[in-house]
């Protein structure tokens, strides 16, 4: 075994054939250099996060109660405000399953792949191809993931100047210059405020939380100074409307849990950092869980706030603003100054999510990278001296956010299709490595500090990896009926076609394409902090 001199550990013809094979003996562990990760890579990136800041990190760019409050019109179609409150309740306990088994994975193997190394190593021989999609999915998913955030602070801002001026039409150039004097904004700032990013990471974790504490108090208790009447229990709890078009009650909710999905489907987040917090195994999966709590009740409780402080539904259904939330606000506070002040409110930890968004894609991008699995890999695989981040990824993924919102000047359709894949794509990432864990009876994982015994580990998975490969399915069907060509739910279209992409590159990148390695948790190699 070769000695680590620059990033990676050149790989044996065997380990190119499996890159899962974990570095565990003591001959291998002593001809290794010290400073390694568990990805196999000498560690390059600063450990700068803590624990408080890594949960900042996870609840801020989950984002949880703003992404329902913003798709609050939609939502409502499918079952009215109880279909809201129920599907997004649903879609968390089944989440619940899938972050279980990925915090598991992810204090097992804490890499800043995640789900790219996972795969390829609980896939075994097939470790190289099920790594390959699972990385580049993941990737792809996170890419839109960011222009989603990008068009929601345009949307946001845009509104807000709306609210103040009544004659204003919004056009979509108006969003497209906001969002792109806000990508290049936030990707100088995650180039050279690198040392900063925890610490902004910690203030967006508060902004979630006062921002939600604060506005569910306005919402509560502006509709009565201002005599305005709440919604009843019944139309908040029991009044179920489906305005599908599906003649299926049951189908509506099942296709209405995807809004729960957009809020709560990040549960690899936090992941994406094991190089860059230390004790990750044990890190990771608590960040995690603090994610999925703060999410639950942060989102359940804000949408209590608005559906009772809705006085005119078809006002919000039909609002002229491009932030639904706008509409809201207007009608729970009753001033425009009200209603921006909310607003705003919300702005803020949506500005600090998509930092977020974009430290986490272009974490993905450079470990895919590192690993030989992109074009310009050895370009794009530099860590830079001076600012300690994969500083030619953040760049990449700032053009390719560009790309996309230029994409959404000439069709918003076109890019609410690519935006829309980002559940099917973070999810099919997901079940490529959980699906292979349960299949090899959970044998090719050495277990961390989080690990499910017994029977446990099994019904999570299984009930993990249901939900993914019905739920990927039924989320493709358009959300309502009739169709037309602005309806249409193009997801899968997209889907594919990026999936056709990555097939294709597979079979030209399939000879130099090196893959992660794994080095257990018990290896000498690893530095102490590393685990």
């Amino acid at each position: 075994m070769a000695t680590v001199e620059d990033k990676t550990i050149p790989p044996t013809a065997t380990e190119e054939q499996s890159s899962s094979s974990a570095l565990s003996s003591t001959d291998d562990a002593h001809s290794l250099d010290a400073g390694v990760n568990v990805s196999g890579h000498k560690q390059e990136l600063q450990r700068n996060f803590g624990l408080l800041s890594l949960i900042g990190l996870g609840i801020t760019a989950g984002n949880v109660w703003i992404t329902l409050g913003g798709a609050i019109n939609i939502a409502i179609y499918n079952g009215g405000p109880p279909g809201v409150i129920y599907e997004f309740i649903a879609a968390w306990v089944f989440y619940c399953f899938v972050a279980a088994s990925i915090a598991e994975l992810a204090s097992a193997i804490p890499s800043a792949g995640g789900v790219y190394h996972w795969a390829t190593v609980t896939a075994g021989r097939y470790g190289r191809s099920c790594g390959w999609f699972a990385g580049w999915w993941n990737c792809l998913a996170w890419l839109v993931g960011f222009a989603s955030t990008l068009q929601i602070l345009g949307a946001q801002t845009v509104s807000m100047y709306a609210v103040m001026h009544d004659g204003f039409v919004t056009q979509q150039w108006h969003v497209f210059l906001t969002y792109i004097i806000y990508c290049w904004i936030i990707v100088l700032i995650s180039l050279y405020m690198n040392r900063a990013m925890p610490s902004v990471e910690m203030i967006g974790g508060f902004t979630v939380i006062a921002g939600v504490f604060i506005s569910i108090i306005v919402c509560a208790v502006m509709p009565h100074v201002n005599g305005r009447p709440y919604a009843s229990n019944f139309s908040v709890w029991g009044d179920w409307q489906n305005q599908t078009g599906y003649s299926s009650s049951g189908f509506a909710f099942l296709l209405g849990m995807l809004n729960g999905a957009y809020s709560v489907g990040t549960p690899d987040l936090t992941s994406h950092l094991a190089e860059e917090v230390p004790h990750p195994s044990f890190n990771i999966p608590k960040a995690i869980l603090a994610q999925f709590i703060i999410g639950l009740i942060t989102g359940f409780f804000y949408l209590l706030a608005i559906l009772y402080g809705i006085s005119d539904f078809n006002a919000v259904l039909e609002s002229k603003y491009l932030f639904p939330l706008a509409e809201i606000y207007r009608q729970v506070a009753g001033t425009k100054a009200g209603s921006v002040g909310l607003l705003f409110l919300a702005f803020l930890p949506s500005f600090i999510s998509s930092i977020g968004c974009l430290i986490t894609s272009s974490r993905v991008f450079w470990t895919l990278a590192r690993d030989r699995a992109t074009p310009f890999s050895r370009f794009f695989s530099h860590i830079d001296n001076g600012q300690h981040n994969p500083f030619r990824a953040i760049v990449l993924c700032g053009i390719f956010a560009t790309v996309l919102g230029c994409i959404y000047v000439g069709s918003s359709t076109a890019f609410s299709a690519f935006v829309g894949s980002f559940v099917i794509l973070s999810t099919l990432s997901y079940v490529t490595a959980i699906l292979p864990h349960l299949l090899s009876k959970r044998r090719n994982v050495v277990p961390g500090w989080f690990w499910m015994k017994g029977a446990t580990g099994f019904i999570v998975n299984g009930i993990a990896c249901a939900f993914i490969l019905v739920f990927v399915v039924i989320f493709c069907f358009p959300f309502s009926l009739p169709v037309d060509a602005a309806s249409m739910n193009y997801a899968s279209l997209i889907t594919g076609g990026l999936s056709l992409f990555v097939l294709a590159f597979w079979f030209v990148r399939q000879g130099t394409y090196v893959g992660p390695k794994q080095v257990v948790l018990d290896a000498h190699v690893l530095a102490k902090d590393a685990i």
